[in-house]
């Protein structure tokens, strides 16, 4: 599959795609900029499979019905936070279906 990182989506994640998958970021397209309709747009019209993203508003901000390109939302955006869900967030993405969106919680730990 074809997957655009969006903005706040953690780099690191794509290590553990890439075997698979073929990761591209937003900003490596000049899309950085793009609001998230227009983004969704370009992205469906390059071909992309799956949307990867921080933005939990987007499903509200966006009417998602009739879209190509799947989206996953993860429920954090840092690294650290993620990296022990990678296997989840990896999970997904290979399920991830035209249309799909999916949210991956990602729980906010405190150490003290």
């Amino acid at each position: 599959m074809l997957i655009l990182f969006d903005n706040g989506t953690p780099r690191s994640l794509a290590r553990f795609l890439i075997d698979h998958h073929t990761v591209t970021e937003a900003r490596a397209r000049d899309w950085d900029e793009l609001a998230n309709g227009e983004l969704l747009n370009a992205a469906e019209a390059a071909g992309f499979d799956v949307l990867l993203t921080t933005d939990k508003n987007v499903r509200f901000q966006q009417n998602l019905s009739g879209r190509r390109i799947a989206l996953v939302v993860l429920g954090q955006g840092r690294w650290s936070l993620i990296r022990p869900h990678v296997a989840k967030v990896v999970a997904v993405v290979n399920a991830a279906t035209p249309g799909s969106y999916t949210e991956v919680d990602i729980p906010f730990q405190m150490n003290f």
